[in-house]
């Protein structure tokens, strides 16, 4: 048995009807480069059958405690059956791109079955006609509950997945493997018990090692931006309401190198910078063209990783950014400058309040009151009385430059598929892989009607940064570099989640 963090487990407290706390990969392959061009099904099979002893929870079920007196706990499946996980389809004629997006947008609002491991695949066949993919392609939609893991966690199992040839197929076989006994309520109840009565030790330890954390320079400190909460600044869009049970997916490839190109207009500005900028422009285009533009800038939440480099541990270690995206700026350029000056002042403000210890401390909040309190909020419809901490969440994930393969197909498309939530139900997700960033964002039909529109929103936005930049010079005016130099060279680098 393996207790969930309370942060792994707030994602299955959150979790409701329309909510699902589901979130996905897209990996598109083409075949032609496996042997004999094809990759069959019973070969997919055995290679995730070889993958179950690389995470717990692929053979493990969620157990929650009595009453929810504790956090709950991953316990093996004695009842595990890969097949009911992995699953075959293919899509109708033509097989274009809008039909694999309907698809996946309708396999990811679906709940998963807690009674088994909250995961399932799924094998697409008949991508024929998608841009940018060679016909006869397929894809594996990989969804899995946010409580089994962050975006880190993610890449990692997918690496892991894949080689850097095609000839490289090899997947060792697994192990013998005997399930753990269930536990009975009684047992539930004792550990929870147990950790209660140790809670004020590990919560001494916890203090202990906040206090040894050195003191921020003063020059830092200064840096600290005095500027409204986000509960008072954000203003409130189509996208601040609660959503439906049904869900809507598109985006659009972007090149990577152009926008490292385009991050040179602005002294510092980083990828995820850029990113924040085309996603401020898209939605600057798409509310004016619906007459819903805000005169205040919207808010993006973004994931940072506050995983220990030197862990391998699953689950979630993230906190997160929020930053202004510009909505209110034509200028692409200035917009990336404002952007890179708020996520600069962020970054400082989450070293000063120490993120990683933040996290820890969730830990000493009883399970079965975040449990009722998020209860509480979803049956009363809460979340959207409130103003809108953010409008949107954009996470970043970089992935691998070269070429990866999967049972000797090429790896042609990696995407992501995020989590539309009430109160904030646009979420981007942008992954990086061999020069293409894909960027796609997922909502539900009544915030976003026409998915297809804003993906061309999307494509615009970005169009109208690269040209904007593609004759600029790194320093393209003192006031911008005035701006970002004073918070550049006092922030570390967080790493996107």
């Amino acid at each position: 048995m393996e207790q969930l963090s309370a942060q792994d487990a707030s994602f299955l407290y959150a979790e409701t009807p329309t909510t699902p706390s589901v979130g996905a990969w897209l990996n598109i392959y083409d075949p032609s480069t496996a042997h004999e061009g094809t990759v069959r099904f019973k070969q997919i099979l055995a290679a995730y059958e070889a993958r179950l002893e690389r995470a717990r929870y692929l053979r493990a079920r969620i157990v929650r405690v009595p009453m929810d007196l504790d956090h709950p706990y991953w316990v093996d499946d004695a009842d595990f059956d890969l097949e009911f996980h992995v699953r075959h389809l293919a899509l109708p004629k033509p097989g274009d791109w809008r039909q694999l997006c309907i698809q996946v947008a309708r396999i990811v609002a679906r709940p998963l079955d807690l009674t088994r491991p909250p995961w399932e695949l799924y094998v697409i066949e008949g991508l024929d006609n998608v841009d940018g993919v060679p016909p006869g392609s397929f894809a594996i939609l990989d969804k899995t509950h946010h409580a089994a893991m962050d975006g880190h966690t993610g890449t990692e199992l997918h690496d892991g997945m894949h080689s850097l040839t095609p000839d490289d197929q090899r997947f060792d076989p697994p192990s013998s493997w005997t399930p753990e006994p269930m536990p009975t309520e009684w047992e539930l109840l004792g550990r929870a018990h147990l950790n209660h009565a140790t809670m004020p030790m590990r919560l001494a330890e916890t203090l202990g090692r906040s206090f040894a954390i050195p003191a921020l320079a003063p020059e830092t400190l200064s840096a600290l931006p005095l500027v409204p909460s986000p509960r008072t600044a954000v203003p409130r869009t189509r996208f601040n309401d609660p959503v439906t049970p049904h869900r809507v997916y598109d985006g659009r490839r972007l090149e990577l190198a152009r926008l490292r190109d385009a991050r040179q207009a602005v002294p510092g500005a980083t990828v995820n910078d850029t990113l924040l900028g085309v996603v401020g422009g898209a939605l600057r285009l798409y509310l004016t063209e619906k007459g819903e533009l805000p005169g205040e800038p919207l808010v993006a939440m973004a994931p940072v990783s506050i995983r220990d480099p030197e862990t391998q541990s699953g689950g979630n270690k993230v906190s997160a950014i929020f930053v202004p995206i510009g909505t209110q700026i034509g200028d692409p350029i200035d917009r990336l400058a404002a952007i890179h000056h708020a996520t600069n002042e962020q970054k400082v403000m989450l070293e000063a309040v120490d993120a990683r210890s933040l996290v820890e401390y969730a830990e000493f909040v009883p399970g079965g009151l975040v449990s009722a309190s998020q209860r509480v909020t979803a049956e009363l419809g809460l979340a959207n009385m409130r103003a809108p901490f953010f409008n949107t969440s954009l996470t970043n994930l970089p992935g691998s430059q070269v070429p990866q393969y999967f049972l000797g197909a090429q790896l042609v498309g990696w995407w992501g598929v995020g989590i539309a939530t009430d109160n904030t139900g646009l979420f981007h997700s942008a992954q990086s892989y061999c020069g293409t960033v894909h960027l796609s964002a997922i909502s539900c039909p009544k915030m976003l009607p026409d998915p297809a529109f804003y993906a061309e929103c999307l494509q615009e936005s970005y169009d109208d940064l690269v040209r904007a930049t593609s004759n600029m010079r790194p320093s393209r005016s003192k006031s911008a570099e005035r701006r970002t130099t004073k918070s550049s060279s006092q922030s570390k680098r967080a790493r996107p989640a």
